[in-house]
């Protein structure tokens, strides 16, 4: 019995990763020199799930152009917690190979043969979907265009500033330098990583080998209403029983 009641308590207590959606992930890090990028997850990520990257822009209800390719990144065997940087790689020369720090990361099923991504007229997506390359939901994407097709991003039901972030014009780099660590929840960084005002955002230039910044977020140790409500119900639960066992 005492095995049952602290199972059902831990149980209570417990959280586990849920099913993506919209604003979950956001870009940190973008190299057009080496076709690379770098990405932060404010929730706990399943195993095995898979997210698609394209380039191709989205005009509302398909992708436009039919020679864009789009990647499928599988997110491994574990559970990727919440915080995590994640640093991709595409292909930027014959040396380079298409991988991702965590997880794999692959060509998907579908799609077209222009590879890598450039610095300008460029929107990446991140996205879930189907094998068939179809998005079901879009998580977030990064911009080098805003300032003439602003709506490449808000074709997928995105906002700057919110759940997408916009870059200089022709931008060959943009990496991420706000804070990494201090707030209460994962979620409120999601504002400060998609506000270009905290982004080192480089025009023109060579920045190829610069490794992108893996740091990851932290939030403070405070615990919130719902796992206090979780905590209360398993502890409830507990002196329950223990009350009936005493009454017998």
């Amino acid at each position: 019995m005492k095995k049952s009641v602290f199972a059902l308590a831990l149980l209570a207590a417990s959280t586990q990763a849920q099913a993506l959606t919209t604003g979950d992930m956001a870009f940190t890090s973008f190299n057009a020199d080496d076709d690379g990028w770098a990405m932060v997850t404010f929730v706990d990520i399943a195993a095995n799930t898979t997210i698609y990257f394209s380039d191709n822009e989205w005009n509302g209800s398909a992708f436009a152009d039919s020679n864009e390719h789009a990647l499928a990144w599988n997110t491994g065997a574990a559970t990727i917690a919440a915080g995590s940087v994640v640093v991709f790689t595409e292909i930027d020369a014959a040396t380079d190979v298409i991988s991702a720090s965590v997880g794999t990361l692959a060509l998907a099923g579908t799609g077209g043969t222009n590879l890598g991504f450039a610095k300008s007229d460029e929107t990446v997506y991140a996205f879930l979907g189907t094998s068939g390359i179809a998005p079901t939901t879009f998580l977030t994407a990064i911009s080098t265009n805003a300032d003439v097709n602003p709506q490449h991003v808000t074709n997928a039901g995105l906002s700057f500033g919110v759940n997408a972030i916009a870059l200089v014009p022709d931008a060959d780099f943009g990496e991420y330098t706000g804070a990494r660590s201090g707030n209460a929840s994962f979620a409120s960084y999601a504002s400060m990583v998609n506000d270009a005002a905290n982004w080192n955002d480089v025009a023109s230039g060579e920045f190829t080998g610069n490794i992108l910044n893996s740091t990851a977020f932290s939030v403070t140790a405070v615990p919130e209403a719902s796992t206090y409500g979780m905590m209360l119900a398993g502890l409830g639960l507990v002196g329950f029983m223990a009350r009936r066992r005493n009454s017998k």
